[in-house]
């Protein structure tokens, strides 16, 4: 299969006018649209997707969200992951990684252990798991369920991380509770140690940062405020070149003013954005659940019924593009952070989140409006 005429966003994070050619499910050349690319490529023999005046991006990469249409990773069966990996492949988000929640110590060990076993029947590629509580904040807790909280325990960590048959890629602790230390020091080599759901000052994130947490949880949401004099995590983030965060630009968690001076502060090659979606996502305003525990849905607000915001009602793309149209944040760096920073994040960058020779052809065509005209997956359109 060749695409002809595409604008093609390209490893470096600049666009060029080009063809891409895609052989068993890869990307097998991408070439910059010249009068001699048509003799280069012998398309006698192949299909042709004449993609002019359509832009051409990885897939997305999703590494923190919870569910979708209804489904919730933490439902802890076949058919949530089933309707998850459908849905985020409609919305262009072809790599997947979501999050569980703070759940029973037993119920947690099913939910991954079904991840685990999980076999791919379609739709976004199951990349990973982003374990998301229970070693956090009882006073940060959001919308975790407090009486399942627990301090860092590294080998409660390692049986679920077994049952996952190691799709843990990222878990998050409060660096301010018991063992938090002791724990960074024993799963760091193995996982991506991120920082959320903590009250933590900056002296105690730096330390975690020092220990070698290097990844921040939805950056200021569950977590004290920048303040002049008290700068708290998200000054111990900045000031450590190591440090990636998350953003959830779904026009309720953060202003676009603050996502503009987050991309000043950071640096647009330290974040990553994520849609923190919950099985909502997709579906009407209603009633819904997230951590067993219930939600109230009004557009893209999600709220436990005291009012604590509860995960996004949000998919990836539709972040990507308020990040984009209201933030005023660049097309090239708005789809870097969406594709290769999460995939770099989570070790995955050698399979997903650019065009490049060799990866999988996991690709969505935009017009320039952003509206999705086609999304493939190893090289085969799928049905959005």
């Amino acid at each position: 299969m060749i695409i002809k005429n595409a604008r093609v966003f390209t490893e470096d994070g600049s666009f060029m006018q080009g063809d891409v050619v895609v052989k068993d499910g890869r990307f097998d050349s991408v070439l910059e649209r010249t009068a001699d690319t048509d003799a280069a490529n012998d398309s006698t023999q192949q299909e042709i997707i004449d993609a002019s005046g359509l832009i051409m991006i990885p897939g997305l990469v999703d590494i923190h969200f919870h569910g979708c249409r209804g489904a919730d990773m933490c439902d802890g069966t076949v058919e949530a992951l089933d309707v998850i990996t459908s849905y985020e492949a409609s919305v262009g988000v072809t790599s997947v990684c979501p999050a569980t929640m703070t759940i029973p110590r037993d119920e947690l060990l099913c939910v991954m252990k079904n991840a685990g076993d999980y076999t791919y029947h379609g739709g976004a590629h199951l990349v990973g798991i982003n374990m998301e509580g229970p070693f956090i904040s009882p006073s940060k807790k959001g919308a975790q369920a407090a009486e399942n909280i627990m301090h860092c325990d590294y080998e409660y960590f390692r049986q679920l991380q077994d049952a996952a048959n190691g799709l843990i890629k990222l878990v998050d602790i409060a660096p301010e509770e018991p063992g938090a230390f002791e724990f960074i020091d024993k799963a760091k080599d193995e996982t991506v140690i991120s920082i959320a759901h903590t009250a933590a000052d900056y002296d105690t994130a730096k330390e975690a940062i020092e220990h070698g947490a290097s990844h921040a949880t939805h950056l200021y949401n569950a977590m004290p405020s920048l303040h002049h004099r008290n700068p708290g995590v998200i000054g111990a983030v900045r000031d450590s070149q190591k440090c990636h965060v998350e953003l959830i630009c779904d026009g309720v968690h953060i202003h676009p003013s603050v996502i503009r001076a987050t991309f000043a502060m950071f640096g647009a090659e330290r974040i990553i954005l994520i849609s923190d979606s919950m099985r909502a996502t997709g579906l009407e305003d209603g009633e819904y659940t997230l951590g067993g525990q219930p939600v109230t849905v009004r557009g893209n607000l999600a709220t436990l019924h005291d009012g604590t915001i509860a995960g996004s009602a949000t998919n990836l793309m539709d972040c990507m593009r308020f990040a984009i149209n209201e933030a005023g944040i660049s097309l090239e760096e708005a789809i870097m952070c969406a594709t290769a920073n999460p995939a770099k994040e989570i070790n995955i960058f050698d399979e997903a989140g650019s065009i490049s020779v060799g990866k999988k052809a996991d690709f969505v065509l935009l017009n320039n409006a952003l509206d999705i005209v086609s999304v493939y997956i190893d090289g085969k359109e799928i049905t959005c």
